[in-house]
């Protein structure tokens, strides 16, 4: 049996476990609140930070880095620099989920409305450089592993950027502490965590046909 074939299933059902237990969480929080909901809040909410969803993220895109270092240096690559230049992207957005990074660049200038989180401007900058800059490469990449790779990105980026549109607009008018933010930012780290899982299979199905 193929890597790819053995760990999706535990891979799909890590993703299900973690995102279902958030949104349990959440919703016996706001609906039926306890101060063991309190206590369970931080831990398993995707809408925390330094908790298990937030490790699991974390690894699943450090996993993402290992592969791309590993195809960077097999010698049937072609422009290996660019799956370094991959990895490196990976290994930036794993030290992300787990140190916060981009909350640093919110505030900076002083949008509103679906732009409220406004860090998305610079994000939505970056991601269209890179992806300006990736696109000869993903060309020259084998037709299944481009398109894998490209739907795993679009999920991905749905999730961890566009989403924080309605997140924003929602939380200017209601805060963050409510059940409708819950919901949102929930089906925003849901998209992060299954655009990672699906990066992770594309790389590593990759590896097993070349």
């Amino acid at each position: 049996m193929s890597l790819v074939a053995s760990i999706r299933r535990p891979l799909w059902g890590g993703v299900t476990a973690v995102s279902l237990t958030g949104l349990s969480v959440e919703l016996w929080h706001h609906l039926a609140r306890s101060s063991l909901s309190d206590a369970l809040l931080p831990r398993l909410s995707l809408s925390f930070e330094a908790n298990l969803p937030t490790w699991f993220a974390s690894s699943l895109l450090l996993l993402c880095t290992i592969t791309a270092l590993d195809l960077s240096r097999s010698p049937t690559q072609p422009l290996r620099g660019s799956w370094r230049a991959l990895a490196a992207a990976f290994a930036w957005a794993s030290l992300d989920e787990a140190a916060e990074l981009h909350e640093n660049l919110g505030g900076l200038i002083g949008t509103n409305g679906v732009l409220f989180f406004d860090w998305v401007i610079p994000a939505a900058v970056v991601v269209g450089a890179l992806a300006l800059a990736f696109w000869p490469w993903l060309r020259s990449l084998p037709t299944t592993t481009r398109r894998r790779m490209l739907v795993a990105a679009a999920v991905y980026f749905g999730g961890a950027v566009l989403m924080e549109l309605p997140l924003g607009w929602w939380t200017e008018r209601a805060g963050a502490d409510s059940l409708g933010y819950a919901l949102i930012d929930w089906v925003e780290e849901t998209l992060e965590l299954a655009g990672a899982s699906l990066m992770l299979l594309a790389l590593l199905g990759h590896r097993e046909s070349t």
